[in-house]
């Protein structure tokens, strides 16, 4: 572990001598480890930090590159020491914020007035919190990761980091790559559905939405070491308009050999054609409903016409995937539907299944309405599939966490489907319990009229039009640039698409996803503020300092070394070293925003504070400043990376 080679167990000298409360080293750790997962939602709420607003619970998750673990480790054994007759207080430590333009600390340690509150009264030697606050100072370890404590107002405690420990760690870091600050997540299989386009239909914002989210999410587990990251596209490839679309399509094509996917075009379109047909005509409403029974009972014109236009609506959604550098395993509605007598069936024999004016539904606590298993006509619905397809996936699949991504309409839909297998005892009733499901909701699109995004004529926008958009305007932008002179072609056109698709992106993601967003090129593409224009300059500014040195940047990494004498220099090392317990909090709360926010503060540390003040070529710690430089990118390309955005190298 980090930071712990210098504990010296023997200050605990007034620990009882009862062997019971005499844990060993060993335990000690797994115990502050443990309990300070348990401690990471109460250490948001701290007056140090702003709180963010989550519905996903707390995650056990190991992190021991996180600097906030390793001081928890050290603060529980401080706690122990302490205040032994209170066992079950939590290190409480978060990263300090600036108030007032004044920062006391790099961390601080807020359980004072806690433990205050847990002996007052009783028989205790502390007067209040100020003299705990003291106490837990006083019992801290020896460590090299601590340079200096001190205790302020009502106990808090401020902890200033070691700038030569911090210089080491991120040293480290260059020297074993950025894998080695990745935390592991207690699962070895798990799958993010997201994405999930209806076939026939285009591809609006909302789809966008939920495919950058969930692709960010995929890759922020894979980075958490699990081994298995299925990233599903459940798509809506069954139900009432296959039958209007193919039964518009007989009709315009009386012999079936000429339909091919050449002659169905535009989807869209026949989709409109046919859904207008479909509400006024009542026979081709009737033939419509037929249609459906026809295919899925399996008659081969039916599922030869079904495929053509699945396959016409996949080459569509595929530009929208190789745009966004997007990888699905398709497995559509169609799918799950053998499987759904089966799992009705089960839940029927466990007593889940009731009668009501005709259909077949199930009750879950706390909701007044059921949801409908089995339609009244017989047919199956949006849930009945979602019932099957859970199954699917945790008895066939045996998948430990599966992730849902949809907007956040859908979440009393998901939450009765997850209550109602709780019920039948296919879920584990702690929610926080592996195997777990989870939805993951986002907020709506806005245009600038505040309502939903949308072209002129009201109609729903393209995604391949809108992302071709944003790399047309920056094409433009680079043209325009001198230094765009001597580009090729080819990398005119690759850096167009990094910087264009990438803001549509960055704007998305930089959001909380419980909120609405209002789509703006004009600020997505600002070369100023929390874009991702203004971070990929910043990236290719880095790039730029390191060619300039003309140094084997290789050659600099084994043989340099880092120190951190300029305060700006400290500062610059201090973030790089939390990017793995930023990136903890993004995961167990699937909240890619805060990667975002972390990804600019760097931006803005390295730009305003480091570049400024430090300069680096030709100095006499150009080592030292190239080898921060070199650390800098390497995070930064990897919050690129898990937030699926190419960087750029030079601009």
């Amino acid at each position: 572990m980090l930071g712990l080679g210098c504990f010296n167990l023997n200050r605990f000298s007034h620990f009882p001598s009862s062997p019971a409360l005499q844990p060993s080293r060993s335990d000690l750790l797994k115990i502050a480890s443990r309990r300070f997962a348990l401690s990471v939602t109460k250490t948001q709420q701290s007056p140090v930090t702003k709180p963010q607003s989550t519905s996903t619970a707390v995650i056990e998750i190991d992190n021991p590159a996180s600097v906030k673990r390793q001081l928890a480790q050290l603060f529980e054994l401080s706690l122990r020491a302490t205040v032994p007759d209170e066992p079950d207080v939590v290190p409480l430590v978060d990263a300090c914020a600036v108030k007032g333009g004044v920062k006391f600390g790099d961390y601080q340690c807020n359980n004072a007035m806690g433990v205050w509150s847990k002996v007052k009264g009783k028989q205790t030697e502390f007067r209040g919190p100020p003299a705990i606050g003291q106490a837990i100072v006083n019992n801290l370890p020896p460590s090299e990761m601590i340079d200096s404590c001190s205790v302020a107002g009502p106990g808090f405690v401020n902890i200033v980091l070691s700038k030569k420990w911090i210089a080491q760690r991120v040293q480290r870091m260059l020297v074993d790559g950025i894998d080695a600050w990745a935390p592991r997540l207690p699962v070895k299989r798990a799958l993010v559905d997201f994405s999930s386009p209806n076939i026939a239909k285009e591809m609006h914002v909302g789809h966008l939405r939920s495919t950058i989210i969930g692709d960010t999410l995929a890759r922020m587990f894979e980075f958490s070491r699990v081994e298995c990251v299925i990233r599903r596209n459940h798509v809506g490839d069954w139900g009432t308009q296959f039958g209007m679309l193919i039964t518009y399509l007989f009709e315009k094509f009386t012999n079936p050999d000429d339909l091919s996917e050449a002659a169905i075009g535009d989807l869209q379109a026949l989709y409109k054609a046919s859904k207008v047909r479909f509400d006024s005509d009542p026979e081709f409403k009737l033939r419509a409903q037929q249609a459906v029974v026809r295919l899925q009972s399996g008659e081969i014109k039916y599922r030869k016409a079904w495929k053509q236009i699945c396959d016409v609506s996949r080459a569509e959604f595929d530009k929208v995937y190789q745009r966004l550098g997007v990888q699905l395993e398709e497995r559509g509605e169609s799918f799950y539907n053998p499987y759904i007598p089966g799992v009705l069936e089960k839940l029927d024999n466990l007593g889940l299944i009731e009668e009501s004016d005709g259909a077949r539904v199930i009750y879950v606590e706390g909701v007044n309405i059921p949801v409908i298993a089995v339609k009244r006509d017989g047919g199956y619905n949006y849930f009945s599939t979602d019932l099957a397809s859970l199954w699917y996936r945790l008895n066939e699949e045996k998948l430990e966490w599966i992730v849902y991504v949809t907007d956040i309409g859908q979440q009393q839909h998901f939450d009765m489907l997850f209550k109602a297998y709780r019920r039948a005892g296919w879920l584990p009733k702690d929610e926080n319990a592996y195997p777990k499901c989870t939805h993951v909701g986002f907020g709506l699109v806005l245009g600038e009229d505040g309502k939903r995004f949308r072209t002129r004529s009201s109609e729903v926008v393209r995604l391949v039009d809108l992302l071709d958009e944003a790399k047309r305007r920056c094409r433009t932008s680079i043209l325009e640039r001198d230094t765009a002179k001597d580009w090729s072609e080819e990398e005119i056109e690759k850096t167009s698409e990094a910087i264009g698709y990438g803001a549509v992106k960055y704007a998305d993601l930089k959001i909380n996803r419980l909120t609405n967003y209002t789509f703006n090129f004009d600020q997505m593409l600002n070369d100023k503020g929390n874009t991702a224009v203004y971070l990929q300059y910043a990236h290719a500014r880095i790039c730029s300092i390191i060619r300039k040195s003309g140094r084997d940047i290789e050659e600099v990494k084994r043989n340099g070394k880092i120190v951190l004498d300029h305060e700006d220099e400290r500062a610059l090392g201090l973030h790089l070293l939390q990017f793995p317990e930023v990136f903890e909090e993004a995961c167990t709360n699937l909240l890619p925003n805060l990667l975002c926010e972390y990804l600019y503060n760097l931006s803005e540390i390295f730009t305003k504070k480091f570049y400024s003040n430090c300069q680096v070529v030709g100095s006499s710690e150009e080592t030292s400043r190239l080898l921060l430089c070199e650390a800098t990118v390497i995070v930064m390309r990897h919050c690129f990376y898990l937030l699926g955005i190419e960087p750029v190298y030079r601009l």
